[in-house]
């Protein structure tokens, strides 16, 4: 057994002694929020930022994002004060001053590709069109006729060779617009963003109820008296939920808590909702358990174990509402318990507390975001915590269920509009009803694909809604490789990001400035991560002489120019009315959003929240699924080249992720003070980890893994647990491989092996 073997294996009350939190605050969020609004709402940009918080219109950051028909400071229940600090950060960064006609003259693309995640974003709002043609060292500015010629030629090519990508950060109907006029061209080749993050809870939820959302509505989730939330930084990512588990706490709900990272706002919070306990912060996890990297479906079916022969399991409810049951209950009596401990490094004692909070509760709420789906069993992850939930009898009743905590704030709703590669039967039949032919019933490209696509040559055309498809994949060199093999990739964005100069086309990289979401002309919608469709009321930018478009204008401009009239008016599309009235017709769920404009009534979309345990399966049934242990070994240094004998090194699996000062690939603040790391070159180790291998605090270290290797990486000791250790995204990425979930194309961000070594002097 390796030395990595043996720590890996050890139960987290046996190293948690040795993790040091003297330079971390004691709790998540509390006055330094307070202190940022003041920062920011006081500063010379502050005018701009109240008015713009207050302006109706969808939050810019998470999909717990605000912006209730009465207002940007309401929630979808009509509760006041629901904004968060990263509201703020996202909407200070939308106002920054716009980027003069001077700029890319004056900077190289060689000098902008030096450019860190912040320093890209706080170049300024872009605020006219721009090209950097074949072999240029510059941007240059480009006439719209000519954007529209080179876009319009661009993708008259085979529809194969075409593609798009999108995140989430637009809103419905420009997200219904572009499937609809690549889809007309006879391509799907719809990459998303989700493909990156969530697709394996839509593959999952799809396959065992028959919807990939979320399954509990926020009003439902006040119903809960425990929450499971796995593998999420919510303090940092959803700041709003937060409340809500602090609410369920103060009616004596549970929270479990499942992370390898003991993050310190999942222990304690303060929230300016709750301002009595703003200093002291409230409690958090009734149980906070750090599994191994990878390993929480083995920790879910030791949950599922103890209910088994404990005599807990509702066989009566699984008898009436699932199917496939028996196979499920067969392996988790077979599995050993063993080999759940082996995998998940958890102790008995720990899992039966786990399965005793569960059981003693009436209303269960399961969470979770990326830690589950960036796994190379991300799938099955989900399918483990969905078996948990049926097991018990928590779905389909008020209180209890599935929840995927979403990141961006529109990206269920891109889902939602058919921004898919794998197109459901029902929206594809009512889209060729629309356009008056059939479609392409093979699969397109997903995110992955699309870049494996370009790099063997196999894409010529690219257009990216927002985004940064660049920073967001593993293995930045292949990345960069493949972008640069395709012949025309146009952006449409608000600000610079590094995708703008390091995911450069071979012939023309073209950047179309946007109007941000409140700045936008148009009447607009967009949908949370609890299935709520919300209005943005138009806007107008602060930009002064800025040469911007909408999203909805540009592609409507270029669907016209495409498809001229038939079987359509695509010229009609620069109507937001008339597309949401297209939205309704082909959309499931969606029949609400075409009389939106005379009611002004935002809804919950039909179907998805489940208040008794019948589902839109072909059985009405949930389909349970088994899942098998997975095999989490680790390489051996030789493995990366190092011999055995290099010493202090060691193998840790990898974390990546966000910084609490971050959205996205977009990096707000260089330093995270929550984990204790001062910049965004460190690792975060065990100290136990770091001592044994002959590490100390602060040491300069390199990181190499399977792609590409990081110097000069400051190692901090935190609350990560042994055999582990974490890096920021997207900037690790450099390091890996892509290692696919293969039924949802996910890469596993979140368990990345690596080898630690002493710097060459």
């Amino acid at each position: 057994m390796t030395q990595l073997d043996q720590t890996e294996g050890q139960a987290p009350a046996a190293i948690a002694a040795g993790a040091a939190a003297d330079n971390t605050p004691a709790i998540g969020g509390g006055l330094p929020v307070i202190q940022y609004w003041a920062q920011k709402t006081l500063s010379p940009q502050g005018p701009q930022i109240w008015q713009t918080l207050f302006h109706k219109s969808a939050c810019l950051s998470c999909s717990w994002g605000t912006g209730g028909q009465n207002g940007g400071f309401i929630n979808e229940l009509e509760e006041p004060l629901q904004r968060c600090m990263k509201s703020v950060q996202a909407i200070s960064a939308e106002l920054q001053p716009g980027l003069g006609d001077h700029f890319f003259a004056r900077h190289t693309i060689t000098e902008l590709q030096a450019l860190t995640s912040r320093e890209a974003d706080r170049l300024g709002r872009l605020s006219f069109p721009v090209i950097r043609r074949a072999g240029a060292d510059h941007y240059e500015p480009i006439s719209w006729e000519e954007i529209y010629q080179l876009t319009t030629a661009a993708f008259s090519l085979p529809p194969e060779r075409v593609a798009s990508y999108s995140s989430g950060r637009s809103s419905n109907e420009a997200a219904y617009l572009l499937q609809l006029m690549v889809r007309a061209l006879g391509s799907n080749n719809l990459a998303d963003c989700s493909d990156l993050c969530h697709a394996p809870s839509t593959v999952s939820l799809n396959k065992v109820f028959g919807t990939g959302t979320s399954l509990v509505s926020l009003e439902s989730l006040r119903q809960a008296d425990c929450v499971v939330l796995v593998g999420s930084n919510a303090p940092a990512n959803h700041p709003r939920l937060m409340n809500e588990l602090i609410e369920l706490r103060d009616r004596g709900g549970k929270v479990i808590a499942i992370n390898p990272v003991k993050e310190v706002g999942l222990v304690k919070f303060g929230s300016p909702a709750h301002p009595l306990r703003l200093v002291q912060g409230q409690e958090i996890a009734s149980l906070f358990l750090q599994p191994i990297p990878g390993s929480d479906l083995a920790l879910f079916v030791g949950i599922q174990k103890v209910l088994l022969e404990r005599g807990w399991v509702q066989f009566d409810y699984l008898k009436a509402h699932t199917e496939n049951w028996q196979a499920v209950i067969d392996q988790v009596a077979a599995t050993e318990w063993e080999a759940i401990a082996a995998t998940c490094g958890l102790s008995l004692p720990e899992i039966v507390a786990a399965a005793e909070m569960i059981h003693s509760s009436q209303n269960v709420v399961f969470a979770w975001a990326m830690g589950i789906t960036h796994q190379v069993n991300s799938v099955d992850n989900v399918f483990s915590i969905a078996n948990t939930a049926l097991m018990t009898g928590n779905v389909g009743k008020p209180g209890a269920g599935l929840m995927p905590v979403r990141g961006h704030s529109n990206v269920q709703g891109f889902g939602s509009m058919g921004v898919i590669a794998h197109l459901k039967d029902s929206i594809r039949e009512a889209l060729e009803k629309l356009l008056g032919k059939s479609l392409r019933r093979e699969p397109g490209y997903d995110a992955r694909a699309l870049i494996e696509a370009a790099d063997r040559g196999a894409v010529d055309s690219l257009l990216c809604l927002g985004g940064n498809l660049y920073a967001a994949n593993p293995d930045l060199t292949q990345a960069q490789r493949a972008l640069g093999n395709i012949d025309t990739i146009i952006y449409l964005a608000t600000k610079p990001n590094q995708g703008h100069f390091h995911g450069l086309a071979r012939q023309n990289t073209i950047i179309v400035p946007v109007f941000a979401r409140f700045e936008n002309p148009h009447k607009t919608t967009v949908e949370s991560g609890n299935n709520f469709v919300r209005l943005n009321s138009p806007g107008k930018t602060h930009l002064k002489g800025a040469d911007l478009v909408s999203e909805v204008d540009f592609l409507a401009e270029l669907a016209h120019r495409l498809h001229g009239d038939q079987p359509i008016d695509w010229r009609r599309l620069h109507d937001t009315r008339y597309v949401r009235q297209l939205i309704a017709q082909t959309i499931p769920g969606y029949e609400k959003i075409g009389e939106i404009d005379d009611t002004n009534t935002e809804f919950t979309i039909g179907g998805r929240i489940f208040l008794e345990p019948k589902f839109p399966t072909p059985s009405g049934k949930a389909e349970m699924q088994p899942t098998p242990l997975p095999n989490l070994t680790l390489p051996t240094l030789q493995d990366f080249g190092l011999p055995d004998t290099q010493q202090p090194a060691l193998v840790l699996a990898l974390i990546t992720g966000r910084s609490y000062g971050q959205h996205n690939t977009v990096v707000y603040k260089e330093a995270d003070e929550y984990r204790g790391m001062p910049h965004r070159q460190c690792i975060l180790m065990h100290p136990i980890d770091a001592q044994q291998a002959g590490f100390a605090e602060h040491q300069r270290v390199s990181v190499r893994g399977d792609a590409g290797q990081l110097d000069d990486i400051e190692i901090i000791f935190g609350e990560v647990r042994s055999g582990a250790a974490l890096m920021f995204y997207p900037e690790a990425n450099v390091l890996m491989k892509a290692r696919i979930e293969v039924r949802s194309g996910t890469p596993a961000y979140k368990r990345v092996p690596v080898a630690i070594f002493a710097r060459a002097v």
